[in-house]
């Protein structure tokens, strides 16, 4: 697998390719297993319908990896937070009060269905697909658990500062129980592992070292310890200048880049071998053309002779036409 080959740190041309939301309601056929399904939580928990809107895009756009389609909130919900997705309003939780509350130990039976579609999609996925196992990063995924949805997080900002020990206390058994989640994904078939730390620019330095990069690095030392080979993606999406220290000490070996992050400034700051995926602004798929075509060109010329991986900076919006998406694949596999 050329994806693999590249996570390795080999400068593969063209660049593999994947797309974050690859699998999502830009596609047609997924707005009807979604339909199908009757509810967000109930298609990322039945690996029948999992599998495949995981395999949609890849039969459709011959992607080189697949990634799981599940949540990040999954593992919240597993040990023991409601969790509810309000049509257009996003994920609502309960806020969580104390670490007390949540239960480790009843986590594995909660997202056993999502193992079952990592073993699944093992199976059905061409031999030359990778599959991206993932989990929310820990300060991430606490951001959730403790203002109860998005928008700024200004609890779990507030109690970074004021009650620091609390937000340890939660961080502390994500971190175990992400490597429990992560190395049963890897057990099942995942061929690497991805970890979403997509609220980590919002804390500043002394935080993001104890909360992001701290958490981020225990867990890709007990997978690599248990899984010795494996692979872990990072994306502390909006780094900034963090992401030097980021790549330098949390043991991932490959980074995932927004798209205001500059791709070679990013290679100059990173450790020399550190695989760079992305990192192509989202917008530029919607409007297609001669823009997107520029960008794809730029990109390509910058990361020629580097391990890179081609991806976007953020996930795929709904309102991509799949034609866009398709002449994205076409600039990429001409290099």
């Amino acid at each position: 697998m050329k994806f693999l080959e590249v996570l390795a740190g080999e400068a593969i041309w063209p660049p593999p390719l994947w797309l974050m939301r690859q699998a999502g309601r830009y596609l047609p056929e997924y707005r009807t297993v979604r339909a199908k399904a009757g509810d967000f939580i109930s298609l990322c928990l039945t690996p029948a319908l999992a599998e495949e809107v995981t395999l949609q895009p890849i039969r459709k756009f011959g992607f080189d990896a697949a990634i799981l389609f599940s949540d990040i909130l999954i593992l919240p919900m597993a040990l023991g937070q409601d969790l509810s997705f309000a049509e257009g309003e996003g994920p609502r939780l309960p806020p969580l009060e104390t670490a007390s509350l949540l239960s480790p130990d009843r986590a594995a039976g909660v997202y056993a269905p999502v193992i079952e579609t990592v073993s699944r999609l093992r199976r059905s996925l061409p031999k030359e697909t990778a599959l991206i196992g993932f989990a929310g990063g820990p300060a991430t995924v606490a951001c959730y658990m403790l203002d109860g949805q998005g928008g700024g997080f200004p609890r779990t900002r507030r109690l970074a500062y004021e009650n620091p020990r609390f937000l340890r206390d939660v961080l502390a058994i994500l971190t175990d129980a992400t490597v429990e989640y992560l190395s049963a994904q890897v057990n099942a078939g995942a061929d690497c592992v991805m970890l979403f730390e997509s609220w980590a620019g919002m804390f500043p330095p002394a935080q993001f070292r104890d909360l992001v990069i701290g958490p981020n690095r225990l867990i890709s030392d007990e997978l690599k310890r248990r899984h010795p080979g494996i692979k872990i993606i990072g994306f502390p999406r909006l780094a900034g200048l963090m992401l030097n220290e980021y790549t330098q000490k949390a043991g991932v070996d490959a980074v995932g880049l927004d798209n205001v992050t500059d791709i070679a400034t990013a290679r100059a700051v990173c450790p020399p071998g550190m695989v760079l995926q992305g990192n192509l602004d989202p917008l530029l798929l919607k409007l297609g053309g001669k823009p997107l075509e520029d960008a794809v060109s730029a990109l390509l010329g910058e990361m020629h002779g580097y391990p890179h991986i081609f991806n976007l900076g953020h996930g795929i919006t709904p309102d991509v036409p799949e034609a866009h998406v398709a002449r994205l694949v076409e600039l990429v596999r001409r290099g």
